[in-house]
């Protein structure tokens, strides 16, 4: 009985695995992506576990959900936290219905909980330029310049940043292949200046054997981490700014907002970023409605007349 009962524990622990098997290869998911989907899951199958005196999940309904969900609140989880739990087990449960496991979701009537995004402050183009002219030659390290450069002339994320490849830089196009959500390609150019500085850091590059595959390596020769690219980030603009938050993506938010302020088409920087759709561009354009007033007065064909 107890071996019965081993083997079927086993048996549903590995449907898990099958499903971020399935997301890691045919749906081509970031590693990061499938450690925060086993991680939810994980947190679920301790839940269900603990409240249903069960191992399989495939008997989940509405009622377990729902519990679920009040049982994060109780715990202080943030509702964005909380969404992402629900979208983690919303595709788990959808892969369960394709594979003809189940043949019908637990969440299929549960939404997603409403809330009131903290709006991101960019930073000023001010205070690029304090940094730029104050902070960095005093605070000088080749590495770190070369960090807050990229990610603000090119809006790349933290996580494209860390896995940019060696053979994915084209100094002599100005280009950076990026690899981002979803393992979807695109292509973002690089002004003469960055191209100049990522150059300068490629000559001093040494890597451990191991990791020569990456662009951006540490002193140690290893590949970057994701916790030295935000520490490098928050440290150097806490000097220039009191602003609450300070952060790579920050600096993703201020690269849209300024290079929409000063003309560039939503349609390219929707390329530039990654966007899967102009809705998440159209976010940056109202950051400032007189520069978009002033792009109506020169560019409408009424306002011209006037």
């Amino acid at each position: 009985m107890l071996y019965l009962e081993s083997d079927f524990f086993v048996s549903k622990i590995k449907m898990v695995e099958k499903f971020l098997e399935y997301a890691a290869f045919e749906k081509r998911y970031s590693p990061h992506t499938i450690t925060s989907y086993r991680k939810d899951l994980e947190d679920f199958q301790q839940f269900y576990i603990h409240t249903e005196a069960s191992y399989d999940l495939l008997n989940s309904n509405k009622k377990v959900i729902r519990n679920f969900i009040v049982h994060l609140s109780e715990q202080n989880i943030s509702k964005r936290s909380i969404n992402r739990k629900l979208s983690t087990l919303r595709s788990f449960f959808t892969f369960l219905l394709k594979i003809g496991e189940i043949s019908v979701s637990p969440l299929e009537t549960i939404s997603s909980l409403k809330f009131y995004a903290e709006k991101q402050i960019p930073f000023s183009e001010d205070e690029m330029d304090d940094l730029k002219k104050n902070v960095i030659p005093q605070k000088y390290s080749l590495l770190k310049e070369v960090i807050i450069e990229t990610l603000y002339q090119t809006g790349i994320r933290k996580a494209e940043l860390c896995n940019l490849l060696l053979d994915n830089v084209d100094f002599a196009e100005k280009e950076l292949k990026i690899i981002g959500k979803g393992n979807k390609e695109r292509v973002v150019p690089i002004s003469e200046e960055l191209c100049s500085k990522l150059m300068q850091f490629s000559d001093t590059r040494k890597p451990l054997k191991s990791n020569e595959m990456w662009f951006f390596i540490n002193q140690k020769g290893k590949k970057l981490n994701e916790k030295f690219v935000y520490s490098t980030v928050n440290s150097y603009f806490s000097i220039v700014t009191s602003k609450k938050k300070k952060s790579p993506h920050i600096l993703r938010h201020s690269f849209a907002t300024h290079v929409l302020n000063n003309g560039a088409e939503i349609s390219k920087v929707k390329k530039i970023m990654g966007h899967a759709s102009l809705a998440s561009t159209q976010v940056y354009t109202n950051a400032d409605i007189e520069q978009l007033k002033k792009v109506f007065d020169a560019a409408h064909p009424r306002a011209k007349k006037e």
